[in-house]
């Protein structure tokens, strides 16, 4: 109840917040925002990155939901997602050549490729298999499947930081000694430094 009570609180800042800054959200802006999320902090300290959550924003009947990988895949209103964020802080980017590829076929190329998680669980042990999927996994991926653009390089789990100390103790819950350090993965921040996209909001 505490939450909600907070959220609800949240929420007239955040949309405040939002019509001040001018954003306008468009079918397939990639939003990001530090997720408050148990395994936030080690996702920023082996990231190097002030954020740890990102979505893809899509319009529904003319407003904007966020698809999302939280428990499970699914597509939250945007006001919702975010006020989530601390003080309704996120960064909103759009790909470099959006008005050409984002036209009326590649946005439901992108809407399908999004619906296509739908209900699938988080993957808290970050696989590249997409049984189960996480965030910046999912955007990633959704792109690729819709519209072949890979928007950064995955890396393996062992080129991140994983000295922190807030870091070994989220994978030692998760694998304990056998750390998959081959694993590919794509984390917010690799997609927050994408060439292939620009800032379009940030507050």
């Amino acid at each position: 109840m505490r939450s909600r009570f907070r959220h609800l609180l949240v929420l007239p800042a955040a949309l405040l917040s939002l019509a001040a800054g001018g954003y306008e959200p468009r079918d397939g802006d990639i939003v990001f925002q530090d997720s408050q999320a148990p395994e936030s902090l080690a996702i920023q300290m082996a990231t190097d990155s002030p954020y740890s959550h990102v979505g893809v924003v899509v319009l529904r009947d003319g407003e904007p939901v966020v698809w999302e990988a939280v428990h499970p895949v699914i597509a939250t209103p945007f006001p919702e997602w975010v006020a989530r964020g601390p003080d309704g802080h996120f960064v909103a980017k759009r790909l470099v050549d959006a008005d050409e590829v984002l036209g009326e076929e590649g946005v439901r190329r992108l809407r399908q490729a999004l619906k296509g998680f739908a209900g699938r669980p988080y993957d808290f042990r970050f696989s590249w298999s997409s049984d189960a999927i996480y965030c910046s996994e999912l955007v990633w991926k959704s792109y690729d499947k819709a519209l072949g653009i890979r928007l950064s390089t995955p890396r393996r789990m062992g080129d991140y930081n994983l000295a922190h100390p807030a870091v070994r103790e989220q994978l030692g819950e998760r694998f304990g000694d056998a750390v998959p350090m081959d694993t590919p993965v794509v984390s917010p921040a690799a997609l927050f430094d994408s060439p292939r996209l620009r800032k379009v909001y940030a507050p």
